[in-house]
């Protein structure tokens, strides 16, 4: 197939972006390669065309044990992507003035988005003099069609649906109709079978994508800071720069020397 012929096909594609909603605390490869599965997954399906990806951390009032301050998160996130030409960091949760859900990030991202394909005011889409945010995919006035922004997450926040009480019915029932979920689950897992025994997912379940990563990667960012609060060394099971920032602020206890 030749570029023009590609570039031609991409642009009739629906154009989406990926976000991941979580702690990050901190960011480890696996959490970046998901997106990356994805978006392999959607361009050999060519189905959809990915232009970007968000990684928006939690707000800290999220409370979980084991949550870095805000900035330092971020900072560590920004460290991790740097690599990364496609995957941006968006600070917008951890700016607000309390934990947000779901449902809302989804929501704000999507409509920033979308106002500003739209927008003839390119310097204050953000409410004051500054630059439109970071985290925005740099092709997405590239078209006029509106992009779909989808959750993208582990088969694990499948399951969390049927926790009693952890969401709201409907917080899901809006993620999953309005938005969509990528969700990217290990060889052998049952991702179908959460789908099959919730009523909400199966009615929408057009709107969810099951990608097999195929290459397991069971570094999480608890095994992180167990090993690290330990003094035990994380080198090469996170980015070398991240290890550095950890070092440099003393988060989660580090005594680790990584040389």
């Amino acid at each position: 197939m030749s570029i023009l012929l590609e570039e031609t096909s991409n642009r009739l594609l629906p154009r989406i972006v990926l976000i991941a909603c979580g702690s990050f605390s901190p960011p480890t490869p696996m959490h970046l390669r998901m997106f990356e599965i994805a978006r392999d997954h959607f361009e050999m399906c060519g189905s959809h065309k990915v232009i970007g990806g968000i990684v928006s951390p939690t707000h800290d009032a999220y409370g979980k044990k084991g949550l870095a301050p805000g900035k330092h998160r971020c900072a560590m996130v920004k460290l991790a992507l740097q690599s990364s030409s496609w995957i941006r960091l968006s600070e917008w949760e951890t700016l607000q003035d309390g934990w947000s859900r779901t449902q809302a990030v989804l929501q704000y991202h999507q409509n920033f988005m979308n106002n500003y394909i739209n927008s003839p005011d390119l310097d204050n889409m953000n409410g004051d003099d500054n630059h439109v945010p970071g985290w925005l995919p740099p092709s997405l006035r590239e078209r006029r069609d509106p992009v779909q922004l989808r959750l993208l997450c582990g088969a694990d926040l499948l399951e969390s649906f049927a926790v009693p009480g952890l969401w709201a019915e409907e917080d899901i029932e809006d993620i999953v109709s309005n938005h969509g979920l990528v969700v990217i689950s290990r060889s052998g897992s049952n991702a179908e079978k959460f789908i099959f025994e919730s009523d909400i997912l199966t009615k929408y379940q057009r709107n969810i994508t099951l990608v097999t990563n195929w290459v397991s990667n069971e570094v999480s960012s608890t095994m992180i800071r167990r090993l690290l609060s330990r003094g035990q060394s994380v080198k090469y099971l996170i980015d070398d720069l991240v290890i550095e920032y950890i070092k440099q602020f003393g988060l989660f206890q580090s005594k680790t020397n990584s040389s």
